[in-house]
């Protein structure tokens, strides 16, 4: 099956050939996630650190955890990165910079850097550039010259580029995308009731309500 989507407004169309509209590979131990490992509801999120789409989801998703945690609903949340390195020139380190801060602060600063990221993304055009990425590692508790040492010599680059490689064999080719319980969600997510309706449709049917 081919697939044709536009990933930006504005932006030419990209065609990718898909396998399925399933996640590939599952979600293992090596992701990064945040939540209840034995949620009934697992949320993944293929993006990229430079997407403004991906900006707008990210406190959403925030909101939508402690919504639905404090309702009796958790789930758990991974992020895998898809960096649109033709259109967002600064993605892919940023990936790699994430990346660098979880291997030298463990998942807790990886987090910290993720939430610095985004909410930096729009302080300037080079909010995104080595210095500052490796800036932003300090406030999630990394020193700064490790950061700055692994982009340059391309350290995390294999791993940002799994992540990428498993976003084109699940059919993802534009950011943001969501995976609910490893099926491509297709619906509105801008819409904090539509995104929440279906991760609670989801917890009923892996509980058997």
């Amino acid at each position: 099956m081919t697939m044709t989507r536009t990933t930006t407004p504005g932006t030419a169309p990209i065609t990718t050939r898909v396998a399925s509209d399933r996640l590939r590979p599952d979600v293992t131990d090596r992701d990064h996630s945040r939540g209840p490992v034995d949620a009934a509801v697992t949320l993944v999120e293929y993006g990229d650190y430079q997407c403004p789409y991906c900006r707008q989801a990210h406190p959403l998703v925030e909101m939508l955890q402690q919504r639905l945690g404090d309702a009796g609903s958790p789930f758990r949340f991974v992020f895998r990165n898809f960096p649109l390195i033709e259109i967002h020139s600064r993605a892919l380190h940023a990936a790699e910079a994430a990346e660098s801060v979880a291997a030298h602060g463990g998942e807790m600063a990886f987090w910290a850097m993720h939430n610095a990221i985004f909410e930096h993304q729009r302080d300037s055009a080079i909010a995104l550039s080595d210095q500052n990425l490796a800036k932003y590692a300090v406030v999630a508790g990394v020193d700064e010259t490790l950061v700055a040492r692994d982009l340059k010599n391309g350290v995390h680059e294999p791993r940002v580029r799994d992540d990428f490689l498993g976003g084109v064999r699940s059919g993802v080719n534009g950011t943001p995308t969501f995976f609910i319980n490893g099926v491509r969600f297709d619906g509105d997510w801008t819409d904090a009731d539509v995104f929440a309706r279906a991760l609670e449709d989801a917890a009923a049917v892996a509980s058997g309500r």
